[in-house]
């Protein structure tokens, strides 16, 4: 596709431009990414078919369905206080990389006569630890947790992939915590004023294991997966009070994982060179910070940041965290779509 008949889906304008705020950096360090990329493009003709989709189905409806679902405290624990917050920190300390090998059986708990797997076990198995006496949101306690305890907190159909990687993660959201916040996630909270993008950057910089860039051809890029993503839990948690108050949510972007991909290439949005595709589809590994990987999230965050200009312009607006839910909700029913790209990683 010819650069001017991309830009002619999106009515003549630069689809690259960046917003007046950048100081995320993930847009403007992806842009150079999607601008170069070899292996990964997005189909804005598709953009704009799928935006134009979600408008008549949203129409179809009698309540519109586009915004973020309430914060679900049957899975997710929630009591109000300052615990919340930092059980919260640390379930998105936690949120990454649930799949199984090829043919291998999925990770699963039996949580109040559900079988949950993925994300939503994650959050269970961290609420059913609380219900079991558990204080996941003492600083101290996860400054030393064992990992006896965290194979027990997550014990289901077979062990949780990377658990050593989660214990030095819990560990090190009570060690810093402790050492920089005075065992208290709302503190640094406080100090963002209420300004999303100031905490997710916080985030990152305060907590390694939240610092997720990569680079390519040279040039940082940032994704800052989870960082943001927790800024966005403590909004929809919080009901945008309180600790969720941020008067700058839309600059977040998308959350970039393994499912938003599938989904979004599912609907022709974002598309792989055959190589690529052929790894993909065939379950083979791809190597993280490989220039693969690195082209497939980078296109996600923009195609994503594309379909939230693409609705604004029809009249919808919405956030790109709210797009980011509703593709990731779609790629909970993927059975009938092709294989999400498997990189073994903390990040997603």
């Amino acid at each position: 596709m010819t650069e001017t008949s991309i830009w002619n889906s999106i009515d003549d304008e630069d689809i690259y431009t960046l917003p007046a705020d950048s100081r995320l950096g993930v847009l403007s360090s992806t842009k150079s990414v999607v601008e170069q990329g070899e292996r990964v493009w997005i189909n804005t003709d598709q953009v704009v078919a799928l935006s134009e989709q979600w408008i008549v189905e949203d129409n179809q409806r009698t309540e519109l369905q586009a915004s973020p679902a309430a914060w679900d405290e049957h899975y997710h624990f929630f009591d109000g206080t300052e615990r919340t917050v930092n059980w919260l920190l640390l379930l998105d300390a936690l949120n990454f990389c649930f799949w199984a090998e090829a043919n291998q059986p999925r990770w699963t708990i039996e949580y109040e006569g559900e079988t949950l797997n993925g994300y939503w076990a994650e959050a269970a198995a961290l609420t059913r630890a609380v219900k079991e006496g558990i204080p996941l949101w003492d600083a101290e306690y996860l400054s030393t947790i064992s990992s006896e305890t965290l194979a027990q907190i997550f014990r289901g159909s077979q062990p949780i992939p990377l658990l050593e990687q989660r214990v030095n993660n819990a560990r090190e959201v009570g060690h810093v915590l402790l050492e920089r916040f005075d065992g208290q996630f709302s503190h640094a909270i406080e100090q963002a004023q209420h300004s999303a993008v100031t905490l997710a950057l916080l985030i990152a910089e305060n907590f390694p294991s939240f610092h997720d860039t990569a680079l390519y051809r040279k040039q940082e890029v940032r994704f800052f997966k989870r960082a943001q993503i927790c800024v966005a839990d403590l909004h929809s948690a919080f009901k945008g009070q309180q600790w969720g108050t941020f008067n700058d949510i839309d600059q977040l972007t998308a959350f970039a994982d393994y499912k938003l991909p599938q989904v979004l290439r599912h609907y022709h949005v974002i598309e792989y060179d055959p190589t690529l595709a052929e790894l993909i589809d065939n379950q083979e590994l791809l190597k993280a910070g490989s220039e693969e990987e690195i082209e497939i999230r980078s296109a996600t965050i923009w195609a994503c940041e594309l379909l939230r200009r693409a609705m604004s312009k029809r009249g919808k607006f919405m956030t790109v965290a709210q797009i980011d839910q509703r593709l990731w909700l779609l790629g909970q029913n993927s059975a009938e779509m092709r294989p999400y790209h498997r990189t073994r990683t903390i990040y997603y």
